[in-house]
């Protein structure tokens, strides 16, 4: 093109739309934004990438990160320390799960997203319903007794007299942890007639499905009262193995405790102890400490006992979802425009 405009060959009117084009094509470059993106999903790539051609959207592994990141703007996965140090130019780290806690306080003890001048955002709010529903399944298994119920299918064995369901209605549940998540779980509690006491660090305004909401250090004082504690909190430094052996001690006699958001948030001895002396009519686990739950754990012994592989944020509309949040932060990015599902890296939501 270049030869073709210092040629003669060309009118001075074209010469000069050429030259426009020239410009602001060298100008978009000049202006794209670089954007990593974990793992080799094309797919996911041509998808992010259709949204703005003011980005670059670039797959990165193991193999090329590094070399990659020097230069880029964003990174969207689980960045590591090495990583943040690594990429002098970023500016915003996009995180598609809800939890954190990875990036942000890794068990090397690190600390460098924390303490940067990065964005972080994630996908808080949007895996609720499905967790919520996952939770309330939990319950629901336990509470209509369908766990054994099953295990008579399998053996074509017709035992009414091994039913022994209870009634949600009138019972109480405790929501640890009123985000996203806790959120859409007290409101499917309080549609079975229950009712619903948040514990929560932040204050929060007044909901209909929701008796009351009360702080960390009132954990303790709202545990007797419930007939099921739903653990829907991120973990953090603060909430870390908060459902400790005396919480549940705590909890009341044949009650319910299900737990969908990190399986460091509880102590898994403490909750096999409970079971073992018969205090608790079940639980349900979709995380656990560690994971994957070891064969052989004396959790797995347990018949009231329901456990899933870290699934509850999964269904047919959540990837849509969590895309869609990755999608919009990538165009306000661009735009310049502030960013949504922006994290407090201090406190790790």
């Amino acid at each position: 093109m270049r030869h073709f405009l210092e040629s003669g060959s060309a009118k001075p009117g074209m010469r000069r739309v050429l030259l426009i084009v020239l410009v602001c094509v060298v100008t978009v470059h000049a202006q794209q934004k670089k954007i990593l993106v974990e793992g080799g999903d094309q797919e996911l790539v041509r998808d992010l990438q259709a949204v703005t051609t003011q980005a670059k959207i670039v797959p990165v592994g193991k193999a090329n990160v590094i070399q990659e990141i020097v230069d880029a703007d964003a990174y969207i996965g689980d960045i590591t320390s090495a990583e943040v140090r690594a990429g002098k130019s970023l500016k915003w780290v996009g995180v598609m799960s809800a939890g954190v806690e990875n990036v942000l306080f890794p068990r090397d003890g690190s600390s460098d997203l924390r303490d940067s001048d990065i964005t972080l955002t994630n996908n808080k709010i949007v895996q609720g319903p499905e967790i919520a529903d996952h939770a309330l399944a939990m319950l629901l298994m336990l509470s209509r007794n369908l766990y054994a119920l099953y295990r008579n299918d399998q053996q074509e064995v017709w035992n009414p007299r091994s039913f022994h369901g209870i009634e949600l209605s009138g019972k109480t549940a405790v929501v640890v942890g009123v985000g996203g998540i806790g959120t859409q779980i007290a409101v499917r509690a309080n549609a079975f007639g229950m009712t619903v006491i948040g514990v929560d660090p932040q204050d929060k305004p007044f909901l209909p499905f929701l008796k009351t909401v009360v702080k960390p250090d009132q954990f303790d004082d709202v545990l007797p009262q419930a007939d099921v504690v739903f653990l829907s909190v991120p973990d953090t430094p603060m909430s870390h193995k908060m459902m400790g052996a005396h919480q549940f001690e705590l909890m009341k006699k044949n009650s319910y405790f299900i737990a969908v958001s990190r399986g460091g948030i509880y102590d898994v001895n403490g909750l096999v102890k409970a079971l073992d002396e018969k205090r608790l009519a079940g639980a349900g686990v979709d995380v656990t400490d560690p994971e994957p739950l070891p064969k052989g754990h004396p959790l797995w012994k347990f018949p009231n006992v329901v456990i899933t592989p870290h699934i509850a944020g999964r269904s047919d509309r959540d990837a849509d979802r969590m895309i869609a949040t990755i999608k919009e932060n990538i165009r306000r990015f661009v735009e310049g425009k502030p960013l949504i599902n922006v994290v407090d890296k201090q406190k790790g939501y």
